[in-house]
């Protein structure tokens, strides 16, 4: 299985991300309300109506919930959006920690304001109305130095003004979300609709010789009777710990099946066991695909009642997950003929190959890929460096005749952009309006 330029997992070394700064700083503003605070401060007559204000203000926030979400005159595609902490006389700095809209290579500018004589401190961005994205907070009672940033934001903690909240990668602390008034609506009922049939999900040991060993494999069979699902979708997620184990995706699942919105299927999500062993198993490695495509589906077909067709059988990843999904459908089309990917690391390249303006993945499409796949390619606006690949890959695709659909999200690397595009991409690829399958799907893998 694989190509030539397939690589092993025992010669690969693990893939690290390049660590390349913001091309340019997110966009601040002033918020109006804050403004306004600092007027009425101003003007409070004593300590106690000073002291009032402070209360009243807080009191507001905890009851609107925070970030604040403000119109801005005379532009009304985008708010002034404030996020919030409240300090104490100890606190010496405050470090936002916005996915994608901080810059790690200069933490500097993501350092919150302290608006003197209180205990506030915020930072306000001026963002599309159509964002969406997850955050931390980083308060800093011991006032380290600048060049010591990058300790403090691993210390980040969720926003406690908001009650919206997501599950970090390895069973970190948890984060916060916002959305703004215009984000993609979620594609599923929220909250479930009363008596919505639900499906079971179990957690497997699925024996691989190709990794050496068990690997944990979460299932999710929809509410339908087993002869309803024979010859049924399947999808193939990777990172099942992550959906199944802390975003319980069932729930997404249930309800996009309720409503018609895809066809009953079935979900075989194995884990990623830990962030090395992810690193060294992901991307282009033939071991993986061979362990998806040769064994974790063949169990499957033993084990559950699902059906062998690649038309209705779906690879998805993110990150370098994304990547392996993309790799996964190049390298074995007779398994996979949709192809779910979103964030995918496209500067990732076999070890001693030359990085190149065009992603070895696009290239290795580009190359000579079965016409009968089709692809869904998501990505954020503020990715930089994987917003004009993935832009690239999809023109490459297009241009030699796949069936390519996908979105540029307004977010950034994000769990909380994923879950809704990930929604959004089984639909387009499975959903009632969904094109039909390319004629021509190859029936067997790509050749050594």
């Amino acid at each position: 299985m694989g190509t030539a330029s397939a690589v092993p997992i025992a010669s690969a070394t693990p893939a690290t991300p390049p660590r390349t700064p913001r091309p340019h700083p997110a966009e601040t503003a002033e918020s109006p309300r804050l403004t306004r605070l600092a007027t009425e401060l101003a003007e409070a007559g004593s300590p106690r109506a000073h002291a009032a204000e402070l209360a009243r203000f807080w009191a507001e926030a905890a009851a609107t919930g925070t970030p604040l979400v403000e119109p801005l005159d005379g532009d009304p595609r985008h708010r002034a959006v404030t996020f919030l902490w409240r300090g104490d006389t100890a606190t010496r700095q405050v470090l936002l920690l916005v996915n994608r809209l901080m810059d790690r290579t200069d933490l500097t500018t993501s350092l919150m304001r302290h608006l003197p004589g209180t205990d506030v401190w915020h930072l306000t961005y001026r963002l599309r109305a159509d964002h969406r994205g997850s955050y931390r907070i980083a308060p800093d009672a011991e006032g380290r130095p600048p060049g010591d940033l990058g300790r403090l934001a691993a210390t980040g903690v969720r926003d406690p003004l908001n009650p919206h909240t997501i599950a970090t990668r390895w069973h970190g602390p948890p984060g916060s979300v916002f959305e703004l008034p215009d984000a993609p609506a979620r594609p599923w009922p929220v909250p479930p609709r009363p008596g919505t049939p639900r499906g079971t999900v179990r957690l497997h040991r699925v024996p691989s010789a190709v990794l050496g060993g068990e690997r944990e494999v979460w299932t999710y069979e929809p509410a339908v009777p087993e002869a309803g699902r024979a010859d049924g979708h399947t999808l193939v997620l990777l990172d099942g710990d992550m959906w199944f184990g802390q975003l319980r995706l069932e729930d997404i699942l249930d309800g996009l099946i309720a409503d018609g919105a895809v066809p009953p299927l079935t979900v075989l999500a194995p884990h990623a066991v830990d962030n090395a062993t992810r690193a060294r198993e992901f991307g282009g490695h033939s071991a993986y695909v061979e362990f998806l495509a040769g064994e974790l589906l063949p169990w499957a077909a033993g084990h559950l009642p699902v059906g062998t067709d690649p038309a209705r059988t779906v690879v998805a990843g993110q990150s370098l997950g994304g990547l392996t999904a993309l790799y996964a459908g190049y390298a074995a089309p007779h398994r996979f003929g949709n192809v779910l990917s979103q964030s995918a690391s496209l500067w990732w390249h076999p070890p001693g190959e030359q990085a190149g303006e065009t992603a070895w993945i696009t290239r290795r499409y580009a190359e000579g890929a079965p016409r009968g796949l089709r692809l869904h390619l998501d990505v954020g606006l503020h990715e930089w460096g994987m917003l004009e690949q993935t832009r690239d890959l999809r023109r490459s695709l297009r241009d030699s005749g796949h069936t390519v659909t996908g979105t540029d999200f307004n977010g950034g690397h994000d769990y909380a952009c994923w879950s809704i595009a990930l929604a959004q991409g089984l639909i387009a690829l499975l959903g009632p309006g969904a094109p039909p399958a390319p004629t021509g799907t190859s029936s067997a893998s790509r050749p050594h």
